[in-house]
């Protein structure tokens, strides 16, 4: 059946609102109001204005007329509130009653009307507060006071504390609030009351699932907004990952997501959109790279981006490790490190293995610098003074640069002295916090050539067996350029020739997010993998990674542990006849 123009609601257009603003003798059960504002609005057009002073009977105390600027003096003359309650009533029937806060100010209402013996007409309450809770963002505006949301919207009278002007002002911000609930397709009465509650509008919007792929991918959501210069642009609010991308979405507007930001994302949310990806690791990498694009605001890791630091040797007449933020081709580095407490635990390491010089001062190779307090307790070779002989700081600084490429072992044995020496006096906490510092050290170094490997590599290509077929995966770079599957009875080696001739060949130059080669470099390990074809070499030191750490704390004969389960033995004469599996290399 067609519906009527009834079953449309009531246009905001042609609703009556009523902005009213009181000011009390104080908030609690025994306050009185003292002056009384209203603004009568229609379509945008004030049609009456009402205010008065109100006796209450009773003092008002000092620290409210410090803060509305109404005394007793002024009141003194003014009618009471059995006078006034009437011609309020009457100038607000029909309306829709809007305040700021306005439980404040209805429940003041109500209790004068239970007081005089008049009923309370039961009118449509819009209360300013939760309308800019709902319609705006939480970046937007510090706090959802008066003076704040109309300072926001530019409203043309300043809050005071005096009932009329506070009612100007609440009335501009209602304007605003309406213009911008309207980008939510909020046209009519019955719209805006549901729209100020939330979860109703929330479970509203299941219908944005509809249509969406059953099929694992990336889905963003996105809504029309307006950017710093007011202009309407399609935003991305969140982007997240699914091997169902509908039933995940559908997840969201259930009574299951009690997360208050997701909840904020779903009022303002007009639309989502997906991508259906291939494989699992395609989806994680489109997932990383969406965010480094767009920031959306909803996400955590945009929310606080992970910044990155690296420990460099300098390039100077006695070089030093410093911390920098960008590297250059021919640099002698190790990273990245996500904060700087990383970075520097590493340099720590390094400079108390090799007494390297910890100041950042410009050093002559011809002129002595007088030394500092850590040449007098012989934790630094002080090539300041120019008294070591030629070779004896370059000698440690080739040590370190060992140490950052190819063997960390001498790193680590110089910490075993003192590691002991702390055990022997019973310092065992100490000696933990050592221990520590030296596993992260040797993590670091290990994450480091495992990473640069695989940027290094021009190309990579390689295949996984999962339960429905064959992944196939494209690695130029250490960038994922292509993906593809081979499902059962297809030729794994034809998908793997067509992810070549359609891998994305924008991506050389482009730096590589650290996280993505991070997934890509555990994909690569995992048993079962197999290579296809490599344009590089994918390797790294021998002698670098957590074992070195075992032996250089433990020596040759390090204590027993549980020894893991039998790895997957995988055939190499199987798919691929001589293909090599990494963890085998």
């Amino acid at each position: 059946m067609q519906p009527s123009f009834s079953d449309l609601g009531e246009p905001l257009a042609a609703v009556t609102f009523c902005v009213v603003d009181l000011e009390t003798t104080g908030t609690g059960a025994g306050a009185s109001i003292t002056e009384i504002g209203a603004v009568k609005v229609r379509g945008g057009e004030v049609v009456g204005e009402f205010q008065t002073l109100v006796n209450p009977g009773s003092h008002i105390p000092a620290s409210i007329t410090v803060l509305t600027g109404i005394s007793d003096s002024m009141i003194a003359d003014a009618p009471r509130l059995e006078n006034v309650l009437p011609s309020f009533l009457a100038f607000s029937e029909g309306c829709v009653l809007v305040a700021h806060n306005a439980s404040f100010d209805v429940g003041f209402l109500k209790r004068a009307c239970a007081q005089l013996g008049y009923e309370w007409p039961k009118p449509v309450v819009i209360d300013t507060v939760a309308l800019a809770r709902q319609a705006l963002l939480r970046d937007e505006v510090p706090n959802l006071r008066l003076a704040t949301l109309a300072s926001h919207f530019h409203a043309q009278e300043t809050p005071n504390h005096r009932a009329l002007a506070d009612a100007r002002a609440t009335m501009d911000v209602l304007h605003g609030l309406l213009e911008r609930a309207g980008g939510f397709g909020v046209d009519t009465l019955e719209d805006l009351r549901e729209f100020s509650h939330g979860p109703q509008q929330r479970r509203a919007k299941r219908w944005l699932a509809d249509g969406l792929p059953q099929a694992p991918g990336v889905y963003r959501f996105v809504a029309d907004l307006p950017d710093r210069s007011g202009a309407i642009q399609r935003q991305v609010l969140y982007v997240g990952k699914s091997r169902n991308i509908r039933n995940r979405v559908r997840s969201y507007f259930t009574a299951a997501e009690k997360r208050s930001r997701i909840h904020e994302l779903l009022r303002i949310a007009t639309g989502v959109e997906a991508t259906v990806c291939r494989t699992e690791l395609e989806a994680e990498i489109l997932e990383l790279r969406l965010i480094a694009a767009h920031e959306p605001r909803y996400n955590r890791r945009s929310k606080f981006p992970q910044r990155q630091w690296w420990v460099k040797l300098t390039n100077e007449p006695f070089p030093r490790l410093g911390l920098v933020r960008k590297t250059k081709p021919g640099d002698v580095c190790l990273g990245p490190f996500h904060n700087s407490s990383q970075a520097e635990d590493t340099m720590r390491v390094l400079c108390d293995a090799f007494q390297l010089r910890p100041c950042k001062a410009r050093l002559s190779p011809n002129k002595p610098t007088p030394a500092c307090a850590l040449a007098e307790l012989g934790r630094c070779l002080a090539p300041c003074q120019l008294q070591l002989d030629t070779d004896g700081y370059a000698q440690a600084v080739a040590a370190v640069r060992q140490a950052l490429t190819s063997d960390i072992r001498p790193a680590l044995r110089a910490a075993q002295p003192g590691i002991s020496a702390l055990t022997a006096q019973e310092r065992f906490e100490e000696a933990a916090e050592v221990v520590k510092r030296l596993d992260a050290f040797a993590r670091s170094v290990l994450r480091h050539h495992r990473l640069s490997s695989l940027v290094g590599c021009a190309e990579i290509v390689a295949a996984y067996r999962n339960g429905s077929g064959w992944e196939v995966h494209v690695i130029r770079q250490g960038r994922l350029a292509g993906a593809a599957t081979a499902r059962p009875g297809e030729s794994p080696i034809a998908a793997a020739t067509a992810a070549q001739a359609s891998a994305d060949t924008t991506l050389a130059g482009n730096p590589a997010l650290t996280e993505e080669t991070q997934l890509i470099a555990n994909w690569l390990e995992r048993p079962g993998v197999r290579l296809i074809a490599i344009d590089g070499d994918w390797s790294w030191p021998l002698r670098v990674g957590v074992d070195s750490l075992s032996r250089a704390v433990w020596g040759d004969d390090p204590p027993a542990f549980e020894p893991p389960g039998p790895a997957e033995s995988v055939p190499r004469d199987g798919l691929f006849p001589g293909a090599l599996n990494p963890n085998e290399r």
